[in-house]
Order: C-alpha cells, then sequence, then structure tokens
C-alpha cells in the first residue's frame, strides 16, 4: 500500500473515531491523534491500540505519549513511553506509564515520575494524581524542589491548589541557609512555611532546633516552637514549653518552664517567662525566675522576683542583674537583699539594700557586700558601712564583731580571717580545757580576727583595746549584745528549694 493511501486511511480512522464506540460526552476520553490505531481482541479485549505521536484529552486535561491502550468499556487509558499530561494548562506531569481513569479522574504513574505546578516540582517512581482535588500521592520515595529548598520523604501528598505538601517518614530538607531532619511536617510552597507536626530537627550554621509541633518559616528564620522545644547555639540553649522566636530582630520568648543556659560562663537563667535578644545577648526572668552558677565543686542557686542577663564591657563576659526579695542558696554560702549584681569576668558578686551573708556558722550584715572570688589567693567579703559579723556560740549566746567596714577571708569555703577597719567592736566567748570561762569586750578602731571551724582562735588589736573579761557569771544581759544585733537565722535558706518561701519582712538594725 502506497504512503498516500496509508495517510488518507489515518485521516478517516481519526475523522470517524468519534463515531465508533467513543462517546462525545464531557465523560469519555477523547483520541485526537496517533499515527497507527487498531483493534485485537486476542491481545487486549475491548482495548483500542493506538500507536506513534498519540494524543488523548478529557475535559481540561490533555496527554501526549508514545503509545496508549484506550479501553472503550471502562474508559480507561493505560499510556506508555514519554507520557507527558497537561492540566488546566499549568499543571505538568511527566513518566513512562500512566493508567488514567476518566471516571474517577484518577491517574497512577510510574517510572521516573515527575509533576510540576509553576516553580515547584514534585519527582518520584510512583505517583497517584487526584485530577480532581490535584493532590498528589506516594508512598516509596519522593522529592520536592521549589525555589528555596528541596524536600525527601518516604510518604507525601501535595495538594496542588493549596500549594501544600504533607511529608511523613525520613523527612529531609536541604537549602542553602539550613537543613531538616523530621518524622512529619507540612510545608506551604508559596510562603515557605514549615508546619511541625513530628519531631524535627532544623540547623543553620548558628543554631540547632528541635521541636515536635509549630512552625517554622524557611525565608526568615523565624519560629514558634511547641512540645519539647529546643533551640541550641554556639554558647547557649534554650528550652521551655513554647518558645517564640524572630531571627531577624534577635527576639526570642520562652514560656513555661523555661530555661537558657549560658555554656562560657557557666550560667543557667530559669523561670516560667523569659524574654531575650540573642544579638544584643540580653535576657529577662520572671515569675519563679532562678539563676543558677555552677562548677565542677557546687552550684549557686538565687531566686528574685526579676533576674536580667546583659553582656559586660568586656567581650563575652556577661552581669546578671538580680532584683526584688533575692534570695541565694550554695552548699557554703547562702544570702538574702533587695538586689544584686553577678559579674562573670571576675566572679564578683554585690548585694544591695540589707545585704545578709551566712557562711557556715557566721552570719554578715552591713549597707553593702561584696564577695569576690580570686584565682590566686583566698576569696573576699567586702561588708561597707555599719558591718556586723555573729556567729552562734552555743545556745543563747553570740560571739559578735562590728565596725565601720571589715574585710573577711575564705579558705576552703570557710571564713578564717576578719579585718575590721574602723570604730572595732568585739564580743566573744573565751574558754579554757574545762568550756566557757567569760565574756571578753573590747573596742579598738582596727581590728584582726582570726577563726577556725567559725570560732574565734585568736584576736589581734592593731591599736591598745579598751575591753575586759566578764566572768561566765557575772555577764549582764545588756553586755551580752553589741548595738544592732540581730540573729536573722529564721529567715536563713537552710535548703536551695527554702530560696523561693516569702518571709515577712524583718528591719536588719543598723
Amino acid at each position: 500500500m502506497s504512503l498516500k493511501s496509508n495517510n488518507i486511511k489515518l485521516v478517516l480512522i481519526l475523522l470517524l473515531l468519534p463515531v465508533i464506540g467513543l462517546s462525545q460526552t464531557r465523560k469519555k476520553v477523547n483520541i485526537e491523534q496517533a499515527e497507527f490505531l487498531e483493534f485485537n481482541e486476542h491481545i487486549v479485549k475491548n482495548a483500542q491500540r493506538l500507536i506513534g505521536n498519540v494524543i488523548i484529552s478529557h475535559n481540561n486535561v490533555r496527554m501526549w505519549c508514545d503509545s496508549a491502550y484506550s479501553y472503550t468499556d471502562t474508559n480507561m487509558v493505560d499510556a506508555f513511553g514519554h507520557v507527558h499530561i497537561l492540566k488546566d494548562d499549568t499543571l505538568h506531569m511527566y513518566s513512562d506509564y500512566l493508567n488514567y481513569n476518566s471516571g474517577t479522574k484518577w491517574a497512577r504513574a510510574t517510572g521516573n515520575v515527575k509533576l510540576v505546578n509553576k516553580s515547584t516540582t514534585l519527582t518520584s517512581d510512583t505517583l497517584d494524581f487526584d485530577m480532581t482535588r490535584n493532590v498528589g500521592y506516594y508512598n516509596d520515595y519522593g522529592t520536592i524542589i521549589d525555589s528555596t529548598s528541596t524536600l525527601h520523604s518516604k510518604i507525601g501528598e501535595y495538594y496542588v491548589d493549596d500549594n501544600k505538601a504533607y511529608f511523613k517518614t525520613d523527612v529531609e530538607v536541604l537549602s542553602e541557609d539550613y537543613t531538616l531532619d523530621s518524622d512529619t511536617l507540612i510545608y506551604d510552597t508559596k510562603t515557605k512555611i514549615v508546619s511541625i507536626v513530628g519531631p524535627t530537627r532544623i540547623r543553620d550554621e548558628e543554631t540547632a532546633l528541635y521541636a515536635e509541633s509549630g512552625f517554622y518559616n524557611s525565608i526568615t528564620g523565624s519560629a514558634e516552637l511547641f512540645e519539647n522545644p529546643e533551640i541550641i547555639g554556639k554558647e547557649q540553649k534554650v528550652n521551655a514549653d513554647s518558645i517564640f522566636y524572630d531571627k531577624p530582630t534577635g527576639d526570642g520568648k520562652a514560656v513555661g518552664n523555661a530555661r537558657i543556659e549560658d555554656f562560657r560562663n557557666r550560667m543557667i537563667v530559669k523561670g516560667n517567662r523569659i524574654v531575650y535578644n540573642d544579638l544584643q545577648e540580653t535576657a529577662m526572668a520572671t515569675d519563679s525566675a532562678l539563676f543558677m552558677l555552677y562548677s565542677e565543686k557546687d552550684t549557686l542557686f538565687l531566686h528574685a522576683d526579676t533576674l536580667k542577663s546583659v553582656p559586660d564591657t568586656v567581650p563575652d563576659e556577661k552581669l546578671v542583674l538580680a532584683y526584688f526579695q533575692v534570695k541565694f542558696f550554695r552548699d557554703d554560702m547562702q544570702g538574702k537583699c533587695d538586689s544584686m549584681v553577678y559579674w562573670s569576668k571576675d566572679s564578683t558578686i554585690q548585694l544591695y539594700h540589707e545585704p545578709v551573708v551566712w557562711s557556715e556558722n557566721n552570719q554578715m550584715t552591713s549597707e553593702y557586700i561584696e564577695m569576690i572570688t580570686q584565682a590566686n589567693g583566698p576569696d573576699l567579703v567586702r561588708m561597707e558601712q555599719n558591718a556586723f559579723i555573729v556567729a552562734m556560740e552555743d545556745s543563747g549566746r553570740y560571739n559578735q564583731i562590728k565596725g565601720r567596714d571589715m574585710l573577711g577571708y575564705i579558705r576552703n569555703n570557710e571564713l578564717y580571717k576578719i579585718n575590721v577597719d574602723g570604730n572595732g567592736q568585739s564580743v566573744y566567748y573565751a574558754r579554757d580545757s574545762k568550756g566557757l570561762i567569760g565574756l571578753n569586750k573590747a573596742q579598738s578602731s582596727n581590728i584582726e580576727i582570726y577563726l577556725d571551724s567559725s570560732k574565734v582562735k585568736k584576736i589581734v588589736f592593731i591599736k591598745a583595746p579598751d575591753g575586759e573579761l566578764l566572768p561566765i557569771l557575772d555577764i549582764p544581759e545588756e553586755d551580752k549584745e553589741l548595738p544592732g544585733f540581730q540573729w536573722l537565722n529564721a529567715i536563713r535558706p537552710k535548703r536551695m528549694e527554702d530560696i523561693f518561701k516569702k518571709h515577712q519582712e524583718t528591719k536588719i538594725a543598723r
């Protein structure tokens, strides 16, 4: 048969196709083109075989392929080779093979599947596509690529009209700015916002985020994190029930059991609400605020109504400000005041407004107290204005030292020496091998007191003292206490939990 007669035959076949066995209603597929068409009941029953440059259309769907079977009884199509579907003039799908059911408007594609919607591309080995709802499904690994990210998962659903993709199992997201690993998440291909609905870790150059619920803006890096959220930076970690973080401004808010740890300075700030800025390196904790300063040996626990952490003028160093009803506890030292400043550069603590410090059996008060940690020498306690030290000798008896200013020396967590500068007064009980023998009262402008196990071992008066030893049975009540004496053991934190107790305000005598 000549080529001309073949072409005439093909044209006649194409013209007659809508008439022979194919309805022209919207429910039927329409064969627009094929180089060759045949029926063979022995090969495939109730099917037309289309070969060569096949074009098939159905409603708003148009399909190209190398060959196809069109089933007259089910109105389904099996397409083979270079399959290409165009829907609504915007959605493209490519595959090696495709089964299309015009009744359910459902397509199943296998082999090098690629779904392209504007700037978003989905690739997989197998894809089911609901043409009515414009939703693609895969359950044996797939990848979605948009203008900013590449997303992989074992199971996925892509909702074209909603610009959303649902991912489950072995989820991984890669971009220039961050990587993500997850169990389950939702991704908006238009806004680039990740909805976290399962255990998820997000990492960029500076931070690592973890949460099991929440939102992450992949463009700005901002996040709202819930269910065990955590943010880890190079030098700090944030935990809370909920974390809200605006990366462009550095503003963050941690709510409910909030905790910020500073690795460099070995500090932890806790509270039910912490507001922070990681660009300015500031933080403020309220509602059950707790400051913890830890080392290999021990930990200082401090509570106040409000805690603030701000950068020092020295790089990488911090100031911690605590104010209103400050109390702290460490195994070897406890204290209270109305406001406090901690300097991380030299581990100095400054206490203001009626401060009290307890060390072993010693109680120290003054207008201002400063505790200084020294690397190459004893730690110091500096007391300025109305300094007063009290130590219980036994029930009802107290050793007392009073002066304008004092400097205490601490070694191995024990106060062992006190220098009194100005208006020095002392009351202490003298002992011999048999026990108490009397009460020493003395005054001198400058005094040095040496202690052992919180007991007075030796007193050195720099200037000639004015004093006396009163026999133990002849001590008048008024001589047992120096002016301004107070024993404040009732408000002393005796364990860590006590720093949260509210005591009735006790006015400290001066």
